[in-house]
């Protein structure tokens, strides 16, 4: 197999979810990677997404509690140019595979370290659990909830955040050692992950904290959100733009909100109360005239972005899904027949692939079959000083998440990133914070590509650039002059990403495409909502996610150029996120274990797996074996009257769950917090968003950075997506007011000329 990375040999020491995921997508690039199992084997390898998360690799299994399990992993080690784990602080120095050690021994070497709760602070050493990271990060508090509570996602977004982040990183220090020679150790961490999923939710200015959507959970705007038609079903309206909205109220002949007195005409006065209450009101009563197929027949007909309430397994089975190839059918020794996920990141040049699933190996044959070591670039690059992507363009031409946050990361990364955007600017630009938020990093431009002179402006900047990064709907770029092929004509080494709604082939291409409306036709919400109604993500899942996995892209894209000289054309999709986001959860074959569906603020998946109120706030638990289960009801002094197996599997609702309540009501969570950690069982508190940013956890680990954003004064954001020790980058500007950096930018290149 060939592809970008097939030069690269990896050693995948983690379990779960996010390590695994994060080796695997380097591995549908080619690169070799050999999975370290101890003799138990992983914890989550009952799982579906086990399969589909270690497709490519070989596993070994090697007990490194034993001195020879030992020796035989430092022997491989050796041969090594990247390195992956996931363990607790101190257990890697205990081993001797910690990164001052192994980068002492091989200057080449990438040494990447996952651990789930960061490397400082008093639940670092948690057991690894995305119900336990989502609780103390807040993430479970970030989801809008009907009776304000923290909700248990049943898909693990922060996990599935933390691999994709994880990849594109380890993908950015083998671009860096391309060109120097170097490697370095690099820290990936669950806090970095929940970084990933909230840049734009987690950002505060003065006592002002960017929160989610409010109560309910079907959206508090009404031109985004959920509504149920007259037939019972479900659709998401996602009208996020004004022209959108316009369309939508004329085809719903609602035309007349806007001459409501306090409203006079202007659509922003929808977005606050009480004129929004009304206004959801107003389409509640409207929609459930009709049925959803009549609804949606009528605002598809007038091009107003809608889509239907689907079902997960009708999703993965679909047309848009086969024309992204996002359904790989595979043939499993075991397993027999199995269905996984596809390819997100598509490339032109050295396309990534899956061709089978974990097969095993021995020490002997993986020591025989050592792939070529990757050499420095002929020519390379001076040493960064600012992240691993410094002397790095990237121009950002996208607008709302998807598009500008894969530019986001990359800035972080060091690269120079240049927003360019039209004379009205990026829509986001409305949520001023959120739009800080998904935004940092970049200089600001105003280029009007309508005009003769501004397309000869883009071209000039062209020149200079490494790499396009667009969200536009499918035929723009062609119309503007701005697709890969003008642009290649201007400099060959050009890389172009474009972030799509659904792809540039099959039936839902030509469509808008929106967060929520992915939520929806993937089944992502309704898994949510289990019986009851479905659940609006308040998470922009699919969007972050794209933004994650354009970085992603970009940066094979890089290293391909490294290699071959030449630039290419690569994209992916909100629609291919919708998969990758539930990759865990869409694996099939015959037998595959019945995953968990959620409910009405869902609260977890069991008795012993989910949130509970204590009398002074909520927390989370996350019991997974029978020892664990018992230990927990002696600890609550209800250990006499079930055992271990029947708290293990009792459901959320039932009697079992409900003395388990009656107990945690009694206590306060610090009370709670100290008498699990004496017994070192798996509890965790759930602090709300408006604590982040004084949390000690998060402070410890470097979660939040103070800066100045211009318009606003100081504010509180994420630091970042990675840490390199060696080419440690950051961001170096805030969001751009509109246009700021325009003199400056195109001042440089009349100047160069």
């Amino acid at each position: 197999m060939t592809g970008v990375y097939d030069d690269v040999r990896v050693l995948d020491f983690t379990q779960g979810i996010a390590g695994p995921m994060a080796c695997g997508l380097l591995a549908q690039h080619g690169a070799e990677i050999i999975k370290i199992e101890p003799p138990t084997g992983d914890r989550m390898d009952w799982h579906p997404g086990y399969v589909a998360w270690n497709c490519n690799k070989d596993r070994l299994v090697l007990d490194l509690a034993s001195p020879d399990g030992l020796a035989k992993a430092r022997r491989l080690i050796a041969t090594a140019d990247v390195v992956v784990f996931d363990a607790a602080p101190s257990e890697l120095e205990i081993l001797g595979l910690d990164a001052a050690t192994l980068t002492v021994a091989n200057p080449r070497l990438i040494h990447t370290w996952m651990p789930m709760y960061g490397t400082e602070g008093e639940w670092r050493d948690l057991p690894p659990e995305d119900l336990l990271l989502s609780a103390v990060s807040s993430a479970s508090f970030g989801q809008s909830s009907w009776e304000d509570v923290p909700v248990h996602l049943v898909t693990p977004q922060v996990s599935y955040g933390h691999a994709i982040a994880a990849a594109g990183a380890i993908g950015a220090a083998i671009f860096e050692r391309r060109r120097s020679g170097l490697g370095q150790a690099l820290l990936c961490s669950g806090v970095h992950g929940v970084a990933a999923v909230r840049s734009g939710g987690a950002i505060r200015a003065g006592n002002l904290m960017r929160m989610g959507a409010g109560r309910g959970s079907r959206g508090g705007s009404p031109n985004y959100r959920l509504y149920q038609c007259g037939d019972g079903e479900w659709l998401f309206l996602g009208t996020l733009t004004l022209p959108f909205f316009l369309r939508g109220l004329e085809s719903l002949e609602l035309f007349e909100i806007l001459a409501w007195e306090g409203v006079d005409g202007d659509i922003a006065n929808l977005q606050r109360p009480p004129f929004n209450e009304r206004a959801i009101e107003a389409l509640d009563a409207r929609f459930l005239e009709k049925p959803r197929g009549e609804w949606l027949a009528i605002l598809h007909a007038n091009g107003v972005p809608a889509g239907p309430v689907g079902e997960r397994e009708a999703w993965f089975a679909g047309e848009q899904v086969a024309a992204n190839e996002m359904r790989v059918e595979l043939e499993d020794p075991t397993l027999g027949h199995v269905s996984v996920p596809g390819v997100s990141s598509k490339l032109s040049v050295m396309p990534g692939s899956i061709a089978r699933t974990m097969q095993d190996t021995t020490i002997e044959e993986a020591l025989s079959r050592r792939v070529p070591t990757m050499a420095p670039s002929a020519e390379p690059g001076d040493p960064p000083i600012h992240g691993p992507l410094t002397g790095i363009r990237v121009l950002d031409m996208g607008a709302v998440i998807a598009g500008p946050f894969g530019p986001t990361v990359l800035a972080n990364y060091g690269a120079d990133v240049i927003k360019v955007e039209p004379p009205e600017g990026d829509s986001l630009r409305t949520a001023a914070l959120g739009f800080a938020g998904w935004n940092r990093g970049k200089r600001g431009v105003i280029v009007d590509l309508k005009t003769a002179s501004g397309l000869e402006s883009f071209y000039a900047l062209i020149r200079t650039t490494d790499v396009v990064v667009d969200n536009f709907r499918r035929g723009v770029t062609t119309r503007l002059k701005i697709d890969y092929e003008h642009l290649r004509a201007i400099n060959p080494r050009i890389i172009t990403c474009s972030v799509m709604g659904y792809g540039p082939t099959g039936p839902l291409a030509p469509d808008p495409g929106f967060d929520p409306i992915l939520q929806a036709r993937s089944g992502m919400m309704a898994a949510q909502g289990g019986d009851d109604e479905p659940v609006f993500h308040t998470i922009p899942v699919n969007d972050g996610a794209s933004g994650l996995m354009s970085a992603f892209t970009v940066i094979a894209a890089l290293n391909a150029r490294e290699r071959t000289g030449v630039g290419q054309h690569v994209w992916t999709s909100l629609a291919n996120q919708s998969v990758v986001c539930q990759s865990g959860e869409l694996t099939l074959y015959e037998g595959r274990p019945k995953l968990p569906r959620g409910g009405r603020d869902c609260p977890g998946e069991r008795a012993l797996h989910g949130m509970y109120e204590c009398a002074d706030g909520w927390l989370a638990i996350a019991a997974k074996s029978e020892n664990v289960a018992s230990a927990v009801l002696s600890v609550l002094g209800v250990g006499g009257r079930y055992t271990g197996s029947e708290a293990l599997n009792a459901p959320r609702a039932g009697e079992i769950a409900d003395a388990v309540a009656a107990r945690f009501l009694t206590m306060t969570t610090a009370r709670a917090v100290a008498d699990f950690a004496r017994h070192g069982l798996p509890l965790a508190p759930a602090i709300r968003t408006d604590a982040t940013p004084d949390d000690p956890w998060l402070n410890a680990n470097n979660f939040w950075e103070d800066y100045d954003l211009p318009g606003t004064g100081p504010v509180s954001g994420v630091r970042g997506y990675a840490d390199f020790s060696r080419t440690p980058g950051g961001f170096r500007y805030p969001a751009p007011p509109l246009g700021a950096h325009t003199a400056e930018v195109l001042g440089s290149l009349t100047s160069a000329k």
